[in-house]
């Protein structure tokens, strides 16, 4: 899968241990908007998706996190990868800590089932929005995210999805 954008922020130690989370976000377009999840306690919004199960395929992690999270169904055969994000910095338990985002885009079935949010999801009300690009980083901007407004991890998640936007619009698939 291409590589979209490495970020490394070399505040580790190289030689120290490595931590990893691989993970898959799904780009969901519908007349022109984005199929995107909002967390209605700290009002920020981001693309579905989630950690790979252990034996769990790219694939079957998409469609199930889209499932849980969002209550869309994606339908298997459109399923196309686009790219791949990671960011490497000093991790919280390890030296390193490696995070890969490896998007597909895909299409839903017109039917939104019940979500299936467990743990952080249901604390922060995760719901299905579907967005305008532009009014989805201007709301990530602008917005009060409460306790979340100033982690550099939210702050990561805000400029990755922006750059995301940017190549999406670029190669023409938003407008």
């Amino acid at each position: 899968m291409r590589i979209l954008k490495e970020y490394d922020y070399k505040n580790y130690d190289p030689n120290g241990t490595v931590g990893s989370r691989p993970s898959v976000r799904g780009i969901i377009i519908r007349d022109g908007k984005l199929a995107v999840v909002h967390s209605k306690k700290y009002d920020y919004y981001s693309f579905p998706g989630g950690g790979i199960d252990a034996g769990e395929s790219m694939e079957e992690t998409l469609v199930r996190e889209i499932r849980e999270e969002t209550g869309l169904t994606v339908l298997p055969e459109s399923i196309r990868e686009y790219g791949l994000v990671v960011r490497k910095e000093k991790g919280a338990i390890d030296d390193l800590f490696i995070q890969e985002n490896y998007y597909f885009l895909c299409d839903v079935s017109d039917q939104v089932t019940r979500q299936e949010l467990g743990g952080y999801e249901i604390e922060e009300d995760y719901e299905l929005c579907w967005m305008d690009p532009d009014e989805m980083i201007r709301a990530n901007a602008e917005n009060d995210h409460g306790k979340y407004s100033k982690e550099e991890w939210l702050k990561h998640l805000f400029m990755r999805d922006e750059m995301l936007i940017g190549k999406l619009k670029e190669e023409h698939l938003i407008v």
